[in-house]
């Protein structure tokens, strides 16, 4: 066995299976992507080369550079976000009264659909029987807002439920980190006279420092691609006010039948996700990690 496992030839073909999967699913899309981008298209019929010019539209459009400020918001708070399934994770593995329960709390959003969730939260924003407008109206609140109607606040309501429905996947991930900490170095800064809060902050967030940046490239690069809640809740609306970058994308290519154009965008979009990967790979990079 270990004289086949050696054989290079061996190797080759069992990978070969996965490379070729990843080849049609990931690489040759990629490129058909760019490719159609160079297309004047409607999805349909005959294709005509037009070269970069969908390209040189894609940096003059401003409701494509509106929709990827949008994206980009959305990748700040999913990445200030990652703060509080933090400090939820580290209450929850101090094993306090109630932590088994309220880790299946949690892990309640990841078991339903994103159309499930944005029509629950829908009825939540609804002017007038919702459950938020009501809460205010308990409290005093007068003018109540239109949630999913005003300009102003219809992509920051959004961003709550997106929040929310991927809560339980990083409080799952972190919380599984700390729980690998090994208890010989909690008990040693114990005996050292170490407080929980001292335990927290020089203990066990540096021994998972690795995991939280592994966790920040998952939410911006996430947030960037990020289209079927909002989709469903608002389809971009009110007047572009909730539209990023993916569902600009759709738009373009599948309701106004520009193929070629939502292709460039598709394109220009992946370009960001790579950069913007490098960045945060490069603003999170350390000298060294802490091993155990």
């Amino acid at each position: 066995m270990k004289n086949v496992m050696s054989n290079k030839s061996v190797i080759a073909l069992y990978t070969l299976p996965a490379l070729l999967l990843i080849l049609v699913i990931i690489y040759i899309p990629i490129v058909l992507s760019g490719y159609y981008g160079l297309m004047d298209w409607d999805g349909i019929g005959q294709m005509t080369f037009i070269g970069l010019e969908n390209y040189a539209t894609l940096i003059k459009d401003s409701y494509f550079w509106t929709s990827t400020w949008h994206s980009f918001l959305l990748a700040i708070f999913s990445t200030a976000s990652l703060l509080l399934y933090l400090a939820i994770s580290l209450v929850l593995v101090s094993n306090i009264k109630g932590a088994d329960l309220l880790r299946k709390i949690y892990l309640i959003p990841m078991l339903l659909s994103s159309v499930a969730i944005a029509q629950l939260w829908m009825k939540i924003f609804d002017p007038t029987n919702g459950m938020a407008n009501k809460v205010l109206e308990f409290f005093g609140a007068e003018n109540l807002p239109v949630w999913l109607a005003d300009p102003e606040i219809a992509l920051f309501a959004i961003f709550i439920p997106i929040i929310w429905q991927y809560a339980g996947f990083y409080i799952l991930i972190y919380y599984a980190a700390l729980k690998n900490v090994p208890n010989e170095v909690i008990e040693a800064a114990k005996i050292d006279g170490a407080n929980p809060v001292q335990i927290a902050f020089k203990i066990k967030l540096p021994l998972i420092s690795g995991v939280f940046k592994v966790t920040i490239m998952l939410a911006v690069v996430g947030s960037l691609k990020y289209f079927d809640l909002i989709y469903v809740m608002t389809g971009g609306g009110p007047n572009g006010a909730s539209e990023v970058i993916a569902s600009y994308m759709y738009k373009e290519a599948f309701k106004l039948n520009n193929f070629g154009y939502g292709s460039a965008i598709g394109f220009g979009l992946l370009v960001i996700c790579l950069v913007m990967t490098w960045l945060t790979t490069k603003l999170t990079k350390s000298k060294e990690d802490v091993q155990y």
